[in-house]
């Protein structure tokens, strides 16, 4: 195991280890199959694709989308959790806190499969990151609700809340501008049991099925790939806590970045100059006198990287300050200098990013079928039409690959279930409404739930751990 974890670890270690990557890869195999239907629901029930052939090739583009989405989501979901124990030096600290998120994670979204509810894994991970920081606040010298990043809380909340409405809404308004631009009947019409539909809707509804995978793959995946990293700079961090690819230039521009930053400090008030020329001269002094990172001694790798994540939340509070300490120039310039050094900790090797893509493509290939039924037939009064499935189809599409690209975690669940409610009401179909209420009560109890799960386990944990 030397080559993939980078040392060789001692037996209780590499079990402990294996057994968190298991749970991680757990999490997001279960949200595979979890989130299926909101890809596949359109091309099944529109006859577009046969279901197996649907369930494998979205399985295929959800992989991709992983591979190929970077890791801004990823990131954005890990920095979620109090500084404290991302810095912990307390192996059993971060072990408490992974384990906490992911079982709490998993146990809500069997539940919600199991009775068939298209409830958001983005909301439930969140409701257990919070969890577990809130669990921690309880902790002997915390304040409740200190360590939480509830900025960044609050801005992860606001996408999840808008983007159901915009789900709705653009799909609807979608499905009224094609009945104007397209009078073709069969479009808005219950499909034929036995043809396919016409070959143009026909491929724009296996395109939009493609899209929404692969965004489903980008956005949701990225999530598992924070997990990972999570447990791996947690557990063996001397080999991940600092990303050791990194060349010479790179480092290079790291240390100009540093300099950057430190002369910013003269336009500070003494407290927050003093505060930030520390944090500065913290990583410069592991950083100098070393060409690459793999030229500082292991024992030191996890105090540098915690080093970074205090500069950059030193950074971040600064740029919060009102009234602004600092120009827009001055400004940008010193977010692109904190983004530049957080280049050295914000990162995942490709086996993560495979391991993951293979775990989130295998799960939508499982247990599909629950929520593949709620989404075309219980929704609305009438069944699913070519006109509406691409419409939902589309706005998920584009809406979830531009959140994607923002580095917002957005429920893939939510938007499309949200548009092809939107369309069933712009068709005149009508609700049903026990299904809706069951959706509406998922949502409303989806982050409370799984703050109390993760909350409860964490404290379980780090009696046990630590």
């Amino acid at each position: 195991m030397e080559g993939l974890f980078g040392e060789t670890l001692p037996p209780t270690l590499l079990v402990l280890l294996l057994a968190s990557l298991a749970v991680a890869f757990g999490f997001e195999f279960v949200n595979g199959f979890h989130d299926t239907a909101n890809a596949v629901a359109t091309v099944i029930y529109t006859k577009s694709l046969r279901p197996w052939t649907a369930v494998v090739w979205s399985g295929i583009c959800n992989f991709c989308g992983v591979f190929f989405g970077g890791i801004a989501v990823a990131m954005g979901i890990v920095y979620l959790l109090p500084v404290e124990l991302l810095i912990s030096k307390s192996t059993g600290a971060g072990l408490a806190m992974v384990l906490a998120l992911l079982l709490g994670a998993i146990i809500w979204n069997l539940g919600t499969w199991y009775f068939g509810l298209p409830a958001s894994s983005s909301h439930t991970l969140i409701g257990a990151i919070v969890g577990v920081g809130l669990a921690n606040s309880l902790l002997p010298g915390h304040r409740f609700g200190d360590g939480v990043n509830w900025s960044k809380v609050s801005e992860t909340g606001l996408s999840l809340l808008i983007s159901p409405l915009i789900g709705f809404l653009l799909a609807a308004l979608l499905v009224l501008l094609l009945k104007w631009l397209v009078p073709d009947k069969r479009l808005y019409e219950k499909p034929d049991e036995h043809n396919p539909p016409p070959l143009w809707i026909r491929a724009i509804l296996i395109l939009t099925c493609t899209g929404v995978s692969f965004a489903h793959g980008s956005n949701d995946g990225q999530k598992g790939i924070g997990l990972v990293m999570l447990i791996l700079t947690g557990i063996v961090p001397a080999s991940f806590a600092l990303d050791m690819s990194l060349n010479g230039q790179q480092m290079e521009g790291a240390q100009q970045a540093l300099v950057h930053i430190n002369s910013v400090a003269a336009q500070l008030a003494p407290a927050e100059a003093e505060a930030l020329r520390s944090a500065v001269a913290r990583v410069q002094g592991a950083l100098n006198g070393h060409a690459t990172l793999r030229e500082i001694p292991r024992e030191q790798r996890k105090d540098v990287r915690a080093d970074i994540i205090k500069l950059d939340n030193t950074v971040k509070k600064i740029l919060k300050a009102t009234p602004p300490t600092l120009s827009a120039s001055e400004a940008d310039a010193l977010k692109k200098d904190a983004a530049t050094l957080k280049s050295l900790t914000d990162f995942a090797p490709l086996w993560v990013k495979i391991a993951i893509a293979l775990s989130l493509g295998i799960g939508t290939m499982v247990g599909w079928k629950r929520i593949v039924v709620t989404i075309g037939e219980k929704i609305g009064k009438e069944h699913l039409t070519y006109a509406q499935g691409a419409s939902a189809e589309l706005v998920a599409m584009s809406s979830i690959g531009m959140a994607s690209y923002l580095g917002l975690p957005v429920s893939t669940t939510h938007v499309l279930s949200s548009g092809v409610a939107g369309t069933m009401v712009a068709k005149g179909s009508g609700l049903q409404a026990s299904t809706v209420i069951k959706i509406a009560s998922a949502w409303i109890l989806t982050l409370p739930a799984s703050i109390g799960l993760s909350g409860s386990l964490f404290l379980l944990f780090t009696w046990l751990f630590v």
